[in-house]
């Protein structure tokens, strides 16, 4: 088996192991059409070839006998840190269980390694057992839970966080005060990202049970407006919400 990058000869094949292997992991708890426009949503040409000419993107396949049976994907952030935020990590349901994810990953954290970043994320739904645990025997630490809409249903999303050996430990929230005099709570490893620069998380308590709203990364400024589409706009210097994705890793 080879790890190799990702080119556009690949994007076919990449969008069939998204497919079966979205199918192999929620299959109990999703239903075909919704799993269906996720791939389309997030693996049309278009979106690849963009993500594969982008300098700031990981772009990974596993190819066994010139079939790719598995890929990874990940961001480089500039956030208050340089984070890798690990957006895909796919393997083939006929290939699990041969550690072609444990060989993604790592390759995958070397590259993150030569951009200098100070922390890798990653983020699965809870419904995706196996997946959880893959993040837990890489030795990420899972660092809280959030609520994500697939399909008008709510759905536990857990966040897992690892430091590499060289960057240390890092604050994961930052105390700010909003223009009312008010203190808030931004959550540092919370973020969606923007076209200009993250949007963080902000809570209204260090514990981050109230949720307040966004703090704009590129600007640093909380005039955020959403609406029910889910898009994110910052008033003051029109960073904009990019489409995300409700998980990261389905092994």
């Amino acid at each position: 088996m080879e790890i190799r990058e990702a080119t556009a000869a690949d994007i076919e094949g990449i969008r069939t192991v998204a497919h079966d292997s979205l199918a192999a992991s929620y299959g109990h708890a999703l239903e075909d059409d919704i799993i269906a426009q996720a791939v389309e949503r997030w693996y049309d040409e278009d979106t690849l070839a963009d993500d594969l000419d982008d300098p700031e993107t990981e772009f990974l396949v596993a190819v066994d006998e010139d079939i790719i049976v598995g890929f990874a994907q990940s961001y480089v952030v500039d956030r208050r840190e340089i984070v890798g935020e690990i957006d895909w990590l796919h393997v083939e349901p006929g290939s699990r269980g041969q550690r072609i994810g444990d060989e993604l990953l790592a390759a995958l954290e070397s590259r993150l390694n030569d951009h200098g970043v100070a922390r890798v994320e990653g983020r699965v739904l809870e419904a995706n057992e196996a997946g959880a645990g893959f993040y837990e025997r890489e030795d990420f630490e899972g660092i809280g839970e959030r609520t994500v809409e697939i399909g008008g249903e709510p759905f536990v999303e857990k966040l897992y966080s690892k430091f590499p050996e060289t960057g240390g430990r890092q604050v994961l929230t930052e105390a700010a005060t909003l223009p009312d005099g008010r203190q808030v709570y931004v959550a540092l490893d919370e973020s969606v990202r923007g076209s200009e620069g993250p949007f963080y998380s902000v809570y209204l308590d260090r514990d981050r049970s109230e949720r307040y709203g966004y703090l704009c990364g590129n600007c640093d400024g909380f005039g955020i407006s959403m609406d029910t589409m889910g898009r994110v706009v910052c008033q003051d210097c029109e960073n904009r919400r990019k489409p995300t994705r409700w998980d990261a890793s389905y092994l």
